[in-house]
């Protein structure tokens, strides 16, 4: 490999790893700052205010969980759908990229192997457009809102493992950890999911706040 393309290469690592990092941490300080605004507005005394910190701190988990339980009860059944297929499409995405990883690093364990049928290796866009085109039909089939609701989270798991190897489909060949597979399509899909989800349930837990505090 010439050393152009292993700076490439690292660059590309890099990059891929500060969004990771990034997503991670926005995760994190959406869980803190609601926790925090919970702690401040319910019942559970503030960490001045008692001796018990760790006590405080469960009623102010336990009452976090049930504005989000709550607002999302409240939210429309379209809302619900649409944060069901991002979750998954977000959730999808990170298993299969960590588990590839795991299986390009250290080969096949447990769980963690290649599907293949006789010599053929499966890629997994393989099950993501039979999910996808399943829900999705039976979506249309059903016509019911609270089926979709349901029917959104393999919906987003089939979209999720068909577009993590859209470089793939593009190409024509394996190029999966490649600079064209590493920074393709798949970040920026998967970065778009991540803020569209943060963004409803940002939504979702303001309901859940004005129901339960």
């Amino acid at each position: 490999m010439s050393s152009r393309r292993r700076r490439v290469r690292r660059r590309l690592g890099l990059t891929t790893y500060a969004l990771g990092a990034v997503a991670l941490g926005t995760v994190g300080a959406v869980a803190a700052l609601e926790l925090s605004r919970v702690w401040r507005r319910g019942s559970a005394p503030l960490p001045n205010q008692t001796d018990d910190v760790l006590g405080a701190a469960e009623t102010a988990s336990r009452q976090t969980v049930e504005v989000a339980v709550e607002g999302y009860r409240q939210a429309s059944v379209r809302e619900n759908a649409l944060l069901n297929l991002l979750s998954a499409f977000v959730l999808t995405f990170g298993f299969v990229r960590t588990s590839t990883w795991l299986i390009r690093s250290r080969g096949q364990f447990g769980l963690f192997r290649n599907f293949t049928i006789g010599r053929r290796h499966i890629h997994h866009f393989v099950p993501g457009i039979v999910l996808a085109f399943a829900s999705g039909g039976a979506a249309l089939v059903t016509r019911s809102q609270e089926a979709e609701r349901w029917l959104a989270i393999p919906f987003g798991i089939g979209a999720a493992l068909t577009l993590d190897e859209s470089a793939l489909l593009l190409e024509m060949e394996d190029v999966y950890w490649t600079e064209e597979g590493i920074l393709s399509v798949q970040v920026t899909l998967a970065v778009i999911g991540l803020l569209g989800t943060l963004e409803i349930v940002r939504r979702t837990l303001q309901r859940g706040e004005q129901r339960v505090l």
